[in-house]
């Protein structure tokens, strides 16, 4: 029930907001507004204002605005009202308006959640170095050793790991190509990222470079009696191989994700592990060995019970973190940064998708739409949610301005061919050109639901060839 009500909610605000942006340029050009709906087929609800009809129908994958002489079927009087009654350009504003209300909607959820602050792994900004991989992960497959630094892959530099994860996130079952610097030398790695969940997201098992860091210290407790630092990150406790997570482990944890998540995982075991060692030490010393800047040095602490528990008096991160708490100014820039990532990896999926590059098995519909929003909705906080909303709000607007014809861009395409061409299309025309783009959009829809359909496994057991 909460994926249904998620569901309709995202969905619900996302059309109101796209049919929103054609309704008000329509009205704002003097286009006569019959019909504001959202949803299609029979209507549930509905009131008139005016000359416009406003409802509610009962299929709830989209919505309509229907103006007064939109096609040349309609019933048209040459009023000033009429929709061909504009110019080329007018008409080009009202239907650009959808999907540029749901660009600038995505731009402005994004932009409050961003506001609410959040802690994010400081790694996701940091340059690609190897610190480890999962075992029989295709990173170690691919030869990649721990301090190597990926520079590029398939010819895209790569500053970042937050980058080299949307790199490999289309890519599963596909060759990458990496150029990695080890040792001062350039050189060339594949590997073939493995499909990790429902979505069939590309991810390698690589981990970055991560160790607990000291958040903050109390006074006069053994770890600022001892030396300890708030930033020291800590490498080892009471032996080199104290915090080393076993290749046993690496492999229970990647069982359940080899991305960015991974990497947490481990870090957060790094972290148990060192307050294992510190609550096995009552009352002696131990030696840790920590990183303050570039210098390694050795702190010795003496853990003592304090309220019941065995403690050194410090807060410990599982791993580096950074603070994002943005003021209006900067959400807003940081916002629009997020969707233009996004916008590039929405290209790259297309592109791919062509060049099969990209599984077609990583597209999703409505059913799967319902079931992210669901689990987003479940969350503690409302943010989730709304990410996810600001991410498909992206999206339409985006793909609504394909050349598809049926979509906002096709009517947008078939304008500017009649403007360069300096005449109208006939009518004959104009139907072969919509056909070709519904039986576009029909293959589309068939692609989409079989995926969402093959996510749920009870559904899954019943197809042979899977």
């Amino acid at each position: 029930m909460t994926s249904i009500l998620a569901f309709l909610f995202v969905l619900g605000v996302l059309i109101f907001v796209h049919e929103l942006g054609h309704f008000m340029m329509a009205r704002r050009i003097g286009v006569r507004v019959i019909t504001f709906s959202l949803g299609f087929g029979p209507k549930i609800l509905s009131f008139r204002r005016g000359d416009t009809e406003y409802c509610v129908s009962a299929i709830p994958l989209g919505g309509y605005v229907k103006m007064a002489g939109e096609t040349p079927e309609d019933a048209r009087t040459g009023s000033s009202d009429e929709f061909l009654s504009k110019s080329k350009w007018q008409r080009f504003q009202v239907l650009v308006m959808g999907p540029v209300m749901n660009i600038a909607l995505a731009i402005i959820v994004m932009t409050l959640v961003l506001l609410q602050g959040a802690l994010l792994p400081a790694f996701d900004d940091q340059s690609v170095v190897v610190g480890g991989f999962a075992p029989r992960s295709p990173a170690e497959a691919a030869g990649l050793q721990p301090g190597d630094r990926i520079i590029s892959a398939d010819d895209k530099e790569l500053s970042t790991w937050k980058q080299f994860y949307m790199a490999t996130a289309t890519r599963a079952n596909r060759t990458v190509r990496l150029v990695v610097e080890r040792d001062g030398q350039r050189i060339e790695r594949q590997l073939v990222p493995a499909p990790i969940d429902r979505y069939e997201t590309g991810a390698v098992g690589v981990l970055p470079v991560m160790h607990p860091q000291i958040d903050s210290l109390q006074k006069d407790q053994p770890g600022e009696e001892g030396g300890l630092q708030k930033g020291d990150f800590v490498l080892a406790a009471g032996g080199p191989e104290s915090l080393r997570i076993s290749p046993e482990e690496l492999a229970e944890l990647s069982n359940k994700t080899f991305d960015s998540t991974f990497a947490v995982l481990v870090a957060d075991r790094a972290r148990s592990r060192l307050i294992a060692a510190i609550q096995a030490h009552e009352g002696r010393p131990l030696a840790l060995d920590v990183l303050r800047g570039t210098e390694r040095l050795t702190v010795t602490v003496t853990p003592r019970k304090v309220e019941g528990a065995v403690r050194i008096g410090a807060q410990i991160r599982p791993l580096e973190l950074k603070t994002v708490e943005p003021g209006p100014i900067e959400a807003l820039k940081l916002s629009v940064d997020q969707n233009w990532e996004w916008t590039t990896q929405i290209f790259d999926t297309l592109g791919g998708l062509f060049t099969r590059e990209t599984s077609v098995k990583q597209l999703m519909g409505p059913v799967a739409i319902a079931g992210l929003s669901g689990e987003a909705a479940q969350q503690v906080s409302w943010i989730p949610l709304f990410s996810l909303m600001a991410m498909i709000s992206l999206n339409l607007g985006l793909l609504n301005l394909m050349p598809i014809p049926v979509l906002d861009g096709g009517h947008i395409a078939i304008l500017a061919l009649e403007g360069v061409s300096r005449r109208d299309f006939s009518m004959k025309v104009k139907e072969k050109m919509l056909l070709a783009g519904f039986v576009l959009l029909l293959m589309l829809m068939v692609t989409v639901i079989y995926n969402d359909l093959m996510r749920i496994q009870w559904i899954e057991r019943f197809v042979p060839w899977r």
